[in-house]
């Protein structure tokens, strides 16, 4: 499903002569090297500002802090996605509300939000790097972009968004990083501020969005190598778009293709199949690796137990039949037409 070794192979070169330079300088927290990440990654995904933290489940949690998002309030989440997007809520002290998702894309309806008093914020996934668009709302709209890196444009419903760098990402480090996202500069100091001991100027801490900052940050090493593979990332969505359009044409029409907006980077691709397990055991078989993203609705997650939680039918009838097929850029042509021969044309 990835191959950090095959991605790294692709800027080599460029990427270990970059570690190597932030070695040397000495600079290894902070730094111009993290300043220039900044301004580049936020400007790749259309936002203003960015500011870098150490993992995308941080820059969640501080996305929602800097919004004044604690101890009182709900935030929705849509029922598939990663732990962590419930996880954040719980961890800034609110309490997270599972939504069902939309029957076409496992993704929130807009017009089915349980909204109420407590609901301080939503939480748009823009799942595979398919755009949620929420428009309108009444409270403030975390953009979760973590599968976004590459969308053309990249999608935007409010004041915030949160990207993850995880190295099977799209646009991935070399371990652990997150991007904060905001156009307003205001909070965007004040995120800066969150992630840095609430530090204005040294040995100073203040309160921000009334809670006490905490330590953050994206080291040199991990920005360096971010600015490299930011310059493959056009390539590497155009690759991912190829092999989409491969198994668009050529997978059996019992493999529903989900509905994908212009803009899709095709972090994954995604189908839904009756009998999917049996059909991941035949690829498997093969010697072809799947995933399932997700097996089960946020709320059957035991963690979640005794959250408020709305009905999840449409979410859990997706997880039962949605499987994800390799479609990385280091795929070659003869690995697609591998995964589509193993696929098989008739229905298990």
């Amino acid at each position: 499903m990835a191959d950090p070794a095959a991605r790294h192979a692709r800027v080599g070169p460029a990427a270990e002569r970059a570690v190597l330079e932030v070695l040397r300088s000495g600079r290894y927290v902070g730094g111009p090297v993290v300043e220039e990440a900044r301004a580049r990654l936020a400007a790749s995904f259309g936002w203003a500002h960015g500011v870098t933290t150490n993992s995308g489940t941080d820059a969640l949690v501080y996305a929602l802090l800097a919004l004044g998002v604690g101890p009182g309030h709900e935030v929705i989440v849509p029922a598939v996605t990663f732990f962590a997007t419930a996880g954040a809520v719980a961890r800034v002290g609110a309490s997270p509300v599972v939504a069902d998702v939309r029957a076409d894309l496992p993704l929130l309806d807009a017009e089915r939000l349980p909204v109420r008093a407590a609901t301080r914020a939503v939480i748009a996934v823009h799942l595979y790097g398919e755009p949620c668009l929420l428009p309108g709302l009444p409270v403030a709209v975390v953009d979760d972009l973590a599968q976004c890196a590459g969308a053309t444009p990249a999608p935007k419903n409010g004041r915030i968004g949160a990207v993850s760098f995880y190295p099977t990402k799209t646009l991935g480090a070399a371990g652990d990083a997150g991007l904060v996202l905001t156009d307003e500069p205001d909070t965007a100091r004040n995120l800066l501020l969150l992630t840095h001991h609430g530090m204005p100027e040294p040995y100073v801490h203040e309160r921000v969005c009334g809670t006490i900052g905490a330590n953050s940050r994206m080291d040199a090493i991990q920005a360096a190598l971010l600015l490299v593979h930011l310059d493959d990332l056009s390539a590497r969505v155009a690759a991912r778009r190829q092999h989409a359009a491969r198994y668009d044409a050529e997978l059996p029409a019992w493999a529903r293709r989900l509905p994908r907006h212009p803009s899709h980077p095709v972090h994954q691709y995604v189908v839904r199949v009756p009998g999917r397990d049996a059909v991941r055991a035949r690829l498997a078989a093969a010697g072809v690796e799947s995933a399932l993203f997700y097996p089960r609705s946020l709320a059957a997650q035991p963690a979640l137990a005794g959250f408020r939680h709305e009905p999840t039918p449409l979410a859990d009838a997706f997880c039962a039949e949605a499987l994800a097929l390799p479609v990385h850029e280091c795929l070659t042509h003869d690995d697609v037409s591998q995964v589509l021969a193993a696929f098989g044309s008739h229905a298990p």
